[in-house]
C-alpha cells in the first residue's frame, strides 16, 4: 500500500472527511519506491531502437517488443555497465537486458536501468533488412560497376524529401552557401510511415519523367531503423537503382545505413553532405577560372612577345635595304662562280671516266671477239658434220629419177629406166639394165 509522504487538508475545511492530496514529487517518489521494491531485478527481451551513446559514456535506447512492436520502453545503460559489454549494440538487434525499473523524476517517465545486456539473435526488422540486402545484391543492384560519376558542373539538382523535414533546410542552406548558381527542384514526398515507400517511388517517377535535373538527392534526417525503413523498401531501392541520372543518397546520420545507400551512385553521411557532394563550391570554381585566365594571359603575352621580336627583326632588315642588296649581290657572285666552274669540272670528271673506261672497253671487245670466233668454229664443225657430201664421199650415191624423185626402193625401178646419180665428186646419168630385189627373211621369234 502506498502511503502519502506529503498530505494537505481538504480545501473545504472539513476535518472529518480529509482526503490526502499528493504533491508531484511525493507521488513520483512513491511510485519509484514501489517499482524499486516490486521490480528490483527484471530480465526483459526486446529489439533495440534508437541506440545512442552520449559523450559521458552512458547509452540510451528504446527496447521494443520484437514480435509486434506494439510496446516500447526507454532504457538507460550507464557507462560502467556499457564498458562491460562484449559486443557493439546495433539498430534492430534482439537482446536480453537485465536491470531494474525506475522513474526518471525530472520528467516523471518510466525507464529501465540496464545493468547487463546480452545478444539474443538479430531483431526481426534487422533480419528482414539482411535478407532483402542479400537478394538485391545477388541481382547486381549494388554492383560498383553500375555506379555513375557525378557531373563536374551540374546546373540543376533535384531533391526528394519532405517539405517539412529539416533535411530540406540543410540542403538548401548548403547550396546557398556553396553553390548559389545551382538551381534546386523539390519533389516532395513522405519519408516515414507505411505510405512513405509509395510516395518516394512516385516522387522519383515524376522527377524522371520531367527530365530536368542533372543529379537527384534523396534525403531525410536521422532516426531509428523503423523511422528509416521506407528507404529499405524494395520498391524504393529499385527506383533508386533505375533512376536515369546519378543519385546521391543522404539518409540519416553518420551511422545510419539503408539499402537505398547501396543502390545509389554515391552515399553521403547526411543531407548536408549530399548537397556538398553533388555541387562544387562556387569559390573553388571561380579560383579555377581565375587560374585558367592567368595561364591564358601568360601564354598570350609570350605569343605577343615572340611576334614582336620577329617584327623587330623584320623591321631592322627593312630599315637597311643596302645591306640586304649587298648580301644578295655577294650571294649571286658566289653562285656565278660556282656556275662557271661547274661545266669545266663536269668535263674533267667525264674525261677521267672515259680514260678509265677505254681500256676496259678494249679488253671487253677483244674478249667478245674471241668468244664469237670460237662459237663460229664450233657451229662450222657441226655444220660440216651434217653435210651430205661428206657421206657421199665414203662411197655412197644419191639416186633420183628424171623427174627428181629420190629412189629409195628397187620397186621404183624398171629395166631401161634413166636415173641420175649424185656422187661425192660429181654427177652421172645411168640406165637400169636389170632389177634384182633382195629377199627379206622375217626374223625368227625366240
Amino acid at each position: 500500500m502506498i502511503e502519502p509522504r506529503d498530505t494537505q487538508r481538504d480545501v473545504s475545511g472539513a476535518t472529518g472527511s480529509a482526503r490526502p492530496v499528493w504533491s508531484v514529487a511525493g507521488l513520483v517518489h512513491a511510485v519509484a519506491d514501489t517499482l524499486a521494491s516490486r521490480f528490483a531485478a527484471v530480465t526483459v527481451k526486446g529489439e533495440i531502437s534508437g541506440f545512442a551513446r552520449a559523450a559521458s559514456g552512458h547509452c540510451y535506447f528504446t527496447l521494443k517488443d520484437s514480435d509486434t512492436g506494439a510496446a516500447s520502453m526507454r532504457c538507460a545503460l550507464f557507462r560502467r555497465a556499457a564498458s562491460m559489454l562484449d559486443f557493439a549494440p546495433t539498430e534492430g538487434a534482439l537482446v536480453v537486458v537485465r536491470g531494474r525499473l525506475a522513474v526518471y523524476e525530472p520528467r516523471g517517465e518510466l525507464q529501465f536501468v540496464a545493468e547487463s545486456m546480452q545478444r539474443s539473435g538479430e531483431g526481426a526488422l534487422f533480419e528482414k533488412f539482411l535478407q532483402l540486402k542479400a537478394k538485391l545484391q545477388a541481382e547486381g543492384l549494388f554492383d560498383p560497376s553500375r555506379k555513375r560519376a557525378l557531373p563536374s558542373h551540374p546546373r540543376r539538382l533535384g531533391v526528394v524529401t519532405s517539405l517539412g523535414a529539416a533535411a530540406l533546410h540543410d540542403v538548401c542552406a548548403a547550396l546557398a552557401r556553396r553553390a548559389p548558381h545551382v538551381s534546386l527542384t523539390i519533389y516532395p514526398s513522405l519519408v516515414q510511415g507505411p505510405d512513405a515507400p509509395e510516395a518516394l517511388v512516385n516522387a522519383m517517377l515524376r522527377a524522371a519523367q520531367r527530365n530536368e535535373i542533372d543529379v537527384l538527392l534523396v534525403c531525410r534526417g536521422g532516426g531509428s531503423l523503423e523511422d528509416l525503413w521506407a528507404f529499405n523498401d524494395e520498391r524504393v531501392v529499385r527506383s533508386v537503382a533505375a533512376f536515369p541520372v546519378p543519385v546521391v543518397c543522404g539518409v540519416g546520420h553518420e551511422t545510419d545505413v539503408t539499402l537505398a545507400d547501396f543502390a545509389a551512385d554515391h552515399r553521403a553521411a547526411t543531407p548536408t553532405a549530399a548537397a556538398e557532394l553533388a555541387a562544387p563550391v562556387t569559390e573553388d570554381l571561380l579560383d579555377e577560372l581565375a587560374a585558367l585566365a592567368q595561364q591564358m594571359s601568360r601564354r598570350l603575352l609570350r605569343t605577343l612577345d615572340s611576334h614582336a621580336q620577329r617584327l623587330d627583326a623584320a623591321s631592322l632588315r627593312l630599315s637597311r635595304p643596302s645591306q640586304a642588296m649587298r648580301m644578295q649581290h655577294q650571294r649571286l657572285a658566289l653562285l656565278g662562280l660556282r656556275l662557271n666552274a661547274a661545266p669545266r669540272l663536269a668535263c674533267q670528271s667525264q674525261a677521267q671516266n672515259l680514260a678509265r673506261l677505254a681500256p676496259r672497253l678494249t679488253r671487253a671487245a677483244a674478249v667478245v671477239g674471241l668468244n664469237q670466233a670460237q662459237r663460229l668454229d664450233s657451229l662450222d664443225a657441226r655444220l660440216q658434220a651434217l653435210n651430205p657430201r661428206k657421206v657421199l664421199g665414203r662411197g655412197y650415191a644419191w639416186l633420183t629419177t628424171d623427174s627428181g624423185q629420190a629412189v629409195a626402193s628397187v620397186k621404183q625401178l624398171q629395166p631401161g629406166a634413166q636415173l641420175h646419180a649424185l656422187l661425192g665428186d660429181g654427177d652421172a646419168d645411168l640406165t637400169v639394165q636389170r632389177v634384182i630385189p633382195f629377199e627379206v627373211k622375217p626374223l625368227k621369234k625366240t
